[in-house]
This record gives C-alpha cells, structure tokens and sequence, in this order.
C-alpha cells in the first residue's frame, strides 16, 4: 500500500513537471473560463489510503459578499465569463475583468498534489485578503476552462495582475512549507509588484 502511494506520488510529479515544461515551451499565456461558487459548505475529500482527510469549505453562492475577509471562490463558466474574462467577446485579447489581482486554482478532487495545496491556498487567501481573489476552478466539471488555458496537469495556478498577461504554473513544493513560499512568493513577484 505504502509502495503504492510512492509509485503514485512520483506519477503525480513526473505529469506535473510535463506539464509545467510543456506549458513554458509553448511560451503561452492560454486563459481559460471560469465561473463562480463560493467557500463556506464543508466538503470532505476522500480517504487516501488511510490519511486523514482533507477538509474544504465552499459556500455556494457566487462572489463573497466580504472580499476583505478572504476565502475561495468556486468559478463556473458562466462566472467566469462575468468576473474574469469574456473570452467570447474578446478572444483574440485578453481583458481582465477583476477589481483586483487574483489566483485561479485549476484542481480535480482525485488529485493529491490538488488536495494538499487546496488547505493552504485558502489560508493565503485570508493572508492577503482585500488583496487579491483566489478562486477554483474544478476541471473535471469545467473541461472548457482548463482547455482554454492549456491546463494538462494539475494543480495548476493561474496568476493574474491586475494589468498585463496572466502567468500559469503547475505544481506544489515538497512540504506545506515551501508550497506556502511558493504562492507568497508568486503573489509578491507577479500580482503585487509595485503595490
């Protein structure tokens, strides 16, 4: 069992470092259409061979009433469409609809890697609230969206400023700690540069 979970941790890895490599090769910024729940309504993710489980709270709803406060927002396409970008109108250019810079966390619930950066992600989002939005995009339910930004491994973050291209990138660190880093540093490079 225990040798099963490497196999698939390493599996895991080797797709996310594809992915990752593959998305800088192509040199893109492909953006993608979400649309909006939001976090309150406890949801718990399967038992992974007897690890405690992961628990995440989504409210559903659309925009959090209270931004200042932080928490994650489950994006639809439909809400994506509205809050993010209308890749319809403007397809051949990206244009941000955000009053603020923001994180989309493209995500499957099978994934691992997903269910140990979901919990830390949230606590950023509280870190940096009225600063940026974080939101989710669940790609098994919103296959458009994760195609539309050339999402091929997961978790994939979508950085976007406030002005400029979004910048994607996929995976987490080797521990909580440095996966924390990682979104902290990301934030501070990419969204709130000259903030």
């Amino acid at each position: 069992m225990k040798r099963t979970l490497i196999l698939l941790a390493i599996a895991a890895i080797v797709a996310v470092s594809c992915g990752n490599k593959a998305a800088r090769a192509n040199g893109e910024d492909k953006i993608a259409e979400p649309a909006a729940l939001v976090v309150g309504e406890a949801e718990k993710l399967p038992e992974v061979a007897g690890e405690a489980t992961v628990e995440t709270t989504v409210e559903t709803g659309t925009l959090p009433a209270d931004s200042a406060k932080g928490g994650t927002i489950m994006l639809t396409r439909s809400e994506f469409l509205k809050s993010v970008w209308n890749y319809e109108k403007t397809p051949q250019e990206w244009v941000f609809l955000g009053d603020k810079p923001a994180i989309i966390d493209f995500y499957a619930d099978w994934c691992g890697p997903c269910r140990i950066a979901s919990p830390i992600l949230e606590e950023v989002s509280h870190d940096f609230a009225g600063k940026i939005t974080v939101y989710k995009i669940d790609t098994q339910k919103e296959q458009e969206l994760a195609a539309v930004f050339g999402v091929r491994s997961i978790p994939a973050f979508l950085y976007i400023p406030r002005s400029g291209k979004p910048t994607i990138m996929a995976g987490i660190g080797r521990s909580n700690e440095e996966t924390k880093k990682m979104f902290v540093d990301n934030i501070n490079k990419i969204l709130l540069i000259g903030k």
